[in-house]
């Protein structure tokens, strides 16, 4: 990732660090140069936006169940007109999807299971032999019971796991920091989260920990998956220090809002993913095609649960990974 935090952080900074996010492949190949970008059309796609009040957030939530607040209209479609505002026709050109997977170990799995571990290596295995590079969301630790806040019980990562992100590692995958133990504070299944109604210190110190039990196995993420996509807008300012890509999801509305991706926001790219982008890879393959066709030519998040795979003949992970091969990038060439 380019380091651009020598800069100072305000709006018009963010809007001129996001604007290089989707004209990257034209900066570093010389097609445009930084002035061809002080355009209105770009300003306006790639202007950071403020975090809405709560019944804001709450509306654009349920809009985004209903499908009348879409990302291929609302996110796609503003990024698409600002690169035809400086390239025209050549704005057009294969999409650059950022595939992420969570999580790794599956929230709950206590107790190993062998049946588990061969399920993770096929999904997997899938990707990677499709030439499909991924970020997985990694946690150093696992909560007996991650949904209810008073069971306190929780283990440290086994041998057969860390064996396995070792692997991983070994194979090319980039690595996210997903919390400790993705163990939620509240049991309300709409506020689970793990980091929801901690102070800077507490949030601070259980980052900190969790980056430094992880870096035990040798993996120091730049890159922050918040369990259960759930963080308070007051937390963000201390993820970004910490991190230089803050990832999010459809969870993250009600608490954060509805912000177009990737973006630069303070310090850190805020990179959360919505639905087409994010789901089952059936659904995650259609709109990928549709992108391909298109030719949008944009960073793409992606989001998959390996464990959303598990059942089937994994023919649906098949065609999506053979749709990937050769438009999903490395996550450090953002």
């Amino acid at each position: 990732m380019a380091d651009y935090r020598r800069e100072i952080f305000d709006a018009s900074t963010d809007t001129r660090r996001s604007a290089r996010l989707i004209f990257s492949e034209e900066l570093r190949r010389g097609r445009v140069g930084e002035a061809d970008l002080d355009r209105p059309e770009v300003a306006r796609a790639v202007a950071p936006r403020p975090i809405p009040p709560a019944p804001i957030r709450s509306l654009q939530r349920l809009a985004m169940k209903g499908g009348q607040f879409d990302f291929e209209t609302r996110n796609l479609g503003p990024f698409v007109a600002a690169r035809r505002a400086v390239l025209g026709a050549a704005a057009a050109g294969p999409p650059r999807f950022l595939v992420r997977v969570d999580e790794f170990p599956l929230a709950g799995a206590y107790d190993e299971d062998e049946r588990r571990d061969a399920d993770f290596a096929r999904f997997h295995a899938i990707l990677t032999e499709a030439g499909v590079p991924y970020l997985i969301a990694a946690s150093p630790g696992v909560a007996r019971d991650y949904l209810d806040p008073a069971v306190g019980v929780g283990r440290r990562l086994s041998d057969r796991e860390l064996t396995t992100l070792a692997r991983l590692r070994s194979d090319g995958v980039a690595f996210a920091l997903h919390g400790l133990d993705h163990r939620t504070r509240d049991a309300r299944p709409r506020r689970h989260s793990e980091l929801v109604g901690l102070g800077t210190g507490e949030l601070g110190e259980l980052l900190d920990l969790a980056a430094a039990r992880l870096g035990e196995a040798g993996i120091r993420p730049r890159v922050f998956a918040p369990p259960f996509n759930r963080f308070e807008a007051g937390q963000y300012e201390v993820l970004a220090e910490r991190y230089d890509v803050v990832c999010g999801g459809p969870e993250s509305v009600p608490l954060f809002g509805f912000h177009r991706t990737p973006l630069w926001r303070g310090p850190a790219i805020y990179m959360p993913a919505y639905a087409p982008f994010y789901g089952k890879s059936k659904a995650v393959a259609a709109a990928a095609e549709r992108a391909i066709r298109a030719r949008v030519a944009l960073w793409i998040p992606v989001v998959l649960h390996w464990s959303w795979e598990i059942g089937g003949d994994w023919s649906d992970l098949k065609r999506l990974a053979r749709m990937l091969a050769g438009y999903a990038r490395p996550w450090d060439e953002l």
